[in-house]
C-alpha cells in the first residue's frame, strides 16, 4: 500500500444490460451503397478506354492552395462514435457496436463487421460474443475513453497521419452531448501526439440543419480553433461538411440552402471542405442535378468512394474516367482536389492484402491531387477502417463469420494498414518514387519472411496468480488494464511472486511494471528478478534481481525491463525480494511485450 493512503480496488464496469433500447435509424446511411449501379456504371462508362500508362499521365495539376494541413496532407475520417455500457458516456449505451443500443453486442445483436485489435487500450468492456479463437475474451473499447482516443491519434503520429477529420452529426438530439464530448477527447489527443484535427460536420438526416449548423459552430465548436492543434488552411481554420448534393432521402435540402451555408461559413473566416457524391461534376447517379454552384463554392471537394469502386479495375476505370476530368474541373475553377483512398471492405474481400489501397494512392499521385482523404480510420462498423484491426482467426470470435485481415491467405500485421497509409502518405509528399508495386510489406520483422512479432501487451486480462496476497488485492488487479488497482503480497514475508499465464509460448523481450500512478505512492525502490517457464514449474531467470525505482514523478510510476535478447515462454513470473517502501511485493501493471 502507499506510504499515506489506502487505494482500494475500483469494481468492475458492470456488465449488467440497461432496459432495451434499440439504435435509432437514418434511413440511407452515409456509410452504405447508396446506388446499385454506381460501380457498373463507372464500368460502362469506362468501357471506351482504360487508364493511361504512367508515362502517359498528365503532369501535376497546379496547387489552387499552397500545402498547409490538409493540402498536400494525409487526413482521415474520425468517426469517433464507439461507446459500451458502464463506460461513463451520456448516451448510456453499445453506441454503433450493437443494433440494439441497451444490449452489448452479440452474434444476434450487433453491427461489427470488422473486429478490433484492442490489446492497447488501457480499458475494454465485455461483449456477449463468445470468446476469440485464442481463447481471449471478446472485448470492445470505448471512443468515450480517452486513453482510446489518445492510443488512436498516438498510431496517427507513429504512422505519418497528419490531420484527422472529427465526425459531428446533427448534435440536437440524444446523441449530443457524447458528441460534445468526443471534440474535447479529440482535442486532447491531437495537442499531445502533434496531429492536427478539424471539425467536420456530416448533414445526414439533419432536418434543420441550415440554421442549426450555424448555431453550434457559433455556440460550440467555433471555440476549438483556438487550439494549437486545429487544423489552418490559407490562414483559416478548416470546417467540412459532408452531404450536400446526394440523391438520397435524408439529404433534401435545396441548392440555394447548402449554398447559403457555404458561403456563411467562409463568411466567418473558415477555409470550407466539402464531402460531395462522387459525380459531383456530372449531376448523375449518386448526386443531384443542379448543384454545380454549391460544389465550385467549396475551398476544396472530397468525393465520396465508400461502395464505389472494389478491385484494382475499378480504380483504373475511375482514374481514367472520373478522377483525372474531376481534377481538371478542380484546377479550372480554382478549388483543391481531395479524392477518398480506401482499404475496402475487409468483411466483402475487397481489400487484396493492400493491393487495392496502393492503386488508389499510385492513381491519385500521377492525377496531381491536393490532398487524399482517407475513408476511415475507425469504421469497424463497416469494414472500411484501416486502425489496428484482428489479424487472425484466432483474433475473431469463434464461430462469428468475421473475416480477418489474412481473409485471403496473406498474413497482414494488425497494423497493416496503418503502415500502407503511412507509405501512401510519402508518395503523396514525394518522399519516395512514384511506383505501381506496393512498397509495404504485409508483416514486418524478423528478417522480413517470418511472421511479425505479437504486438501489444500480451499479459493484458491472460491468468495471473501470485504466492499470495494481501486481503483483496489480488493478483488479476495487476494485469486488468486499470493503472488504479494493484496487487499486494502478504506483508512481511519476503520473497514473493506474481506470474501471468500468456497462454501459450510466446517471445518476450520487455516489461513494464507499474504501481499507481498517485501521489500517495511515495517513491520506492522494489527488488525484482523477472524469470520464464514453458510448463509453469521449471523457471530461468530473464533478468537478475535489481532494485528498480518506482516514482511517481517520473514515467507515471512505472518502470521498464529490456531483456537482453528475446526469450520464449509461456509463464512470466515476477519476483520481488525487497522494498523500500512497504514491506510487500506491489505491482498495479504487469504488461509483458515481444519488442524491445
Amino acid at each position: 500500500m502507499p506510504m499515506s493512503a489506502s487505494v482500494p480496488t475500483p469494481a468492475p464496469p458492470s456488465e449488467t444490460a440497461h432496459e432495451p433500447a434499440t439504435a435509432p435509424s437514418s434511413g440511407l446511411r452515409r456509410r452504405t451503397f447508396v446506388a446499385g449501379t454506381l460501380v457498373a456504371g463507372a464500368v460502362a462508362a469506362a468501357a471506351g478506354g482504360t487508364a493511361r500508362a504512367a508515362e502517359d499521365a498528365p503532369a501535376a495539376a497546379p496547387l489552387a492552395s499552397p500545402p498547409g494541413d490538409v493540402v498536400g496532407k494525409i487526413t482521415v475520417g474520425y468517426q469517433g462514435w464507439f461507446a459500451c455500457s458502464g463506460d461513463g458516456a451520456p448516451i448510456d449505451g453499445w453506441w454503433h457496436w450493437s443494433q440494439n443500443w441497451g444490449q452489448p453486442p452479440s452474434p444476434s445483436n450487433t453491427a461489427i463487421v470488422s473486429w478490433p485489435d484492442v490489446s492497447e487500450y488501457a480499458h475494454t468492456y465485455r461483449s456477449a460474443y463468445p470468446a476469440l479463437g485464442n481463447g481471449k475474451p471478446a472485448n470492445l473499447f470505448s471512443s468515450y475513453d480517452q486513453q482510446t482516443v489518445d492510443t488512436h491519434f498516438r498510431w496517427m503520429r507513429e504512422y505519418g497521419i497528419d490531420t484527422a477529420a472529427l465526425q459531428r452529426f446533427n448534435p440536437n438530439g440524444g446523441e449530443g452531448a457524447t458528441r460534445d464530448a468526443m471534440a474535447e477527447k479529440v482535442r486532447l489527443a491531437a495537442e499531445e501526439h502533434g496531429r492536427k484535427f478539424y471539425i467536420m460536420y456530416d448533414a445526414t438526416g439533419w432536418t434543420n440543419m441550415q440554421p442549426e449548423m450555424k448555431a453550434d459552430w457559433l455556440s460550440k465548436m467555433r471555440a476549438y480553433t483556438d487550439s494549437s492543434a486545429y487544423a489552418y488552411q490559407n490562414g483559416k481554420p478548416v470546417v467540412g461538411i459532408w452531404g450536400f448534393g446526394f440523391n438520397e432521402p435524408n439529404k433534401t435540402w435545396s441548392a440555394e440552402v447548402c449554398l447559403d451555408v457555404v458561403n456563411w461559413f467562409k463568411d466567418q473566416g473558415c477555409y470550407v471542405m466539402g464531402g460531395v457524391p462522387t459525380h459531383w461534376r456530372r449531376g448523375v447517379e449518386d448526386s443531384r442535378a443542379g448543384y454545380m454552384d454549391v460544389y465550385h463554392a467549396f475551398d476544396m471537394l472530397s468525393p465520396w468512394m465508400v461502395g464505389r469502386i472494389g478491385s484494382v479495375a475499378d480504380a483504373d476505370n475511375f482514374y481514367a474516367n472520373v478522377n483525372t476530368p474531376d481534377q481538371a474541373d478542380c484546377t479550372a475553377n480554382g478549388v483543391d482536389y481531395q479524392p477518398c483512398v480506401l482499404p475496402g471492405d475487409l468483411q466483402g474481400g475487397a481489400r487484396a492484402h493492400g493491393d487495392f489501397m496502393w492503386r488508389q494512392f499510385y492513381n491519385m499521385k500521377r492525377v496531381g491531387v491536393q490532398g487524399i482523404y482517407i475513408s476511415m480510420f475507425d469504421e469497424y462498423n463497416e469494414a472500411n477502417q484501416i486502425a489496428k484491426t484482428a489479424a487472425t482467426a484466432a483474433d475473431v470470435p469463434a464461430g462469428s463469420g468475421i473475416k480477418a485481415l489474412d481473409e485471403d491467405g496473406t498474413p497482414c500485421s494488425s497494423d497493416y494498414y496503418l503502415r500502407l497509409t503511412g507509405d501512401g502518405g510519402k508518395l503523396l509528399k514525394g518522399e519516395i518514387p512514384l511506383t505501381e508495386t506496393r512498397p509495404t510489406p504485409t508483416v514486418v520483422g524478423n528478417g522480413g519472411g517470418e511472421p511479425e512479432l505479437p504486438t501489444g501487451d500480451l499479459a493484458l486480462l491472460r491468468g495471473a496468480t501470485a504466492s499470495g496476497q494481501t486481503q483483496g488485492y489480488g493478483p488479476g488487479n495487476a494485469v486488468d488494464g486499470d493503472p488504479r488497482s494493484y496487487w499486494e503480497s502478504p506483508n512481511n514475508s519476503f520473497p514473493q511472486w506474481i506470474q501471468v499465464d500468456l497462454g501459450e509460448s510466446r517471445p518476450v523481450r520487455r516489461l513494464v511494471l507499474s504501481l499507481p500512478p498517485d501521489t500517495a505512492w511515495e517513491k520506492r525502490t522494489q527488488t525484482v528478478e523477472v524469470l520464464g517457464s514453458a510448463d509453469g514449474s521449471a523457471f530461468t531467470s530473464l533478468s537478475a534481481p535489481a532494485g528498480r525505482v518506482f516514482d511517481p514523478a517520473k514515467d507515471a510510476n512505472s518502470v521498464t525491463i529490456t531483456l537482453a535478447s528475446t526469450a520464449n515462454a509461456r509463464y512470466v513470473r515476477v519476483r520481488i525480494t525487497a522494498n523500500t517502501g512497504w514491506p510487500a511485493g506491489q505491482l498495479a501493471g504487469l504488461a509483458v511485450y515481444a519488442t524491445s
